[in-house]
């Protein structure tokens, strides 16, 4: 960079204000993935948590399943399976986490009003049922965690890298800019003031030859009177 810039005093401001500029945005977004990274944590503590929700709603939703199949037959649960249509819905709203976009998903309340006759079915099976809609709900939640969780650990990654290319690449090379047009506006400097130096002497021997030429010219009218 430094061969293809114009060693002037007014490139040597604006490299300097391109140095101030970087060096904030790199702070800025140091703050920023420090922030991210803390947040990360956070939802890591959540995605497990999640994660073991899922885990003990299963297990009990399949146990419920087992049971409903043993005391109410296969038949009975099968047939509710297949009568059930309503349609589950997801509702999602888009948040933004220090400017990363994240989806937070959530399972709408069901209405009260069931789809079957619990005359016509047992309860082992409209509690397997209601142990379904739980699992339902958790896997929604691991999803939304897990979701968040993947983009801000990209997000991360991004802005690492764009730490590291300001800090190990853009600011080095503005730094050997300045460096640069401060040799070359030095060095024009020292020759001016070499050059001013040899001017000045040259000045001051014409002005003394002058002067004894003149002493000189006064001495010989002196004799000749």
């Amino acid at each position: 960079m430094a061969e293809q810039i114009s060693p002037t005093r007014s490139a040597l401001l604006a490299s300097k204000a391109s140095l101030k500029t970087a060096s904030s945005g790199a702070d800025l977004l140091k703050r920023k993935r420090d922030a991210l990274i803390a947040e990360f944590f956070a939802l890591v503590k959540d995605a497990l948590a999640a994660r073991e929700q899922l885990a003990g709603v299963s297990k009990g939703a399949y146990t419920s399943l087992l049971g409903a199949k043993a005391w109410d037959s296969p038949e009975a649960v099968e047939s509710l399976s297949l009568g059930s249509s309503d349609d589950y819905s997801v509702d999602m709203v888009i948040e933004s986490i220090y400017g990363v976009k994240v989806p937070k998903m959530t399972v709408p309340e069901r209405t009260q009003s069931a789809g079957f006759s619990p005359i016509n079915v047992g309860g082992r099976t409209i509690q397997a049922a209601t142990d379904f809609n739980e699992v339902l709900e958790a896997i929604v939640k691991v999803a939304g965690t897990e979701t968040k969780l993947r983009r801000i650990g990209e997000e991360i990654k991004k802005t690492s890298r764009r730490v590291n290319a300001l800090e190990q690449v853009v600011i080095p090379g503005i730094q050997a800019d300045i460096r640069f047009i401060r040799g070359v506006l030095d060095q024009r400097e020292r020759e001016e003031s070499f050059r001013l130096k040899k001017i000045k002497a040259k000045l001051e021997a014409e002005a003394a030859a002058e002067g004894e030429q003149q002493a000189a010219q006064g001495g010989n009218h002196g004799s000749a009177a």
